[in-house]
């Protein structure tokens, strides 16, 4: 095996963690709907999750632990893509906002930064941006 394939190997278990995290995100408000389900496909795609790891992901996120990047971008862009299924309804209850911040916690943030990172994201994500304008207002003052 190559360092090239423990790199690979790394990244794609970040890969799955981070899949399985917004799964559990997206199901925790009932079924997945249609829409969240077409943004999870896309999020594979993405993330170069297979369709059996798919499948699997779908049964038992859980499984899957959360291995968060290393750079702040990076932890921006997994806790776009989680706000980004989370808005795939246009709607985000009160235990889908505590799963979040949770997550953002798990992602690295500390418990204050993710509270106004996610008050802030909430406000520029009712606009269903791209995650560069995402990050360039996130990082606005």
């Amino acid at each position: 095996m190559s360092f090239s394939d423990l790199f690979d190997s790394g990244t794609h278990r970040r890969n799955l963690g981070h899949f399985a995290s917004i799964v559990n995100l997206a199901a925790v408000d009932g079924e997945i709907n249609p829409e969240e389900e077409k943004v999870l496909r896309r999020l594979a795609i993405k993330l170069d999750i297979d369709d059996s790891e798919y499948k699997q992901t779908m049964k038992t996120p859980e499984k899957f632990p959360v291995n968060p990047p290393n750079t702040i971008e990076r932890r921006l862009e997994r806790l776009y893509d989680a706000l980004t299924i989370i808005f795939a309804d246009h709607d985000m209850d009160a235990q889908e906002e505590f799963l979040l911040k949770r997550y953002a916690v798990a992602l690295g943030f500390s418990s204050e930064d993710s509270e106004t990172i996610i008050k802030r994201s909430i406000k520029i994500l009712g606009r269903q941006l791209s995650f560069d304008d995402y990050l360039y207002l996130l990082e606005r003052k």
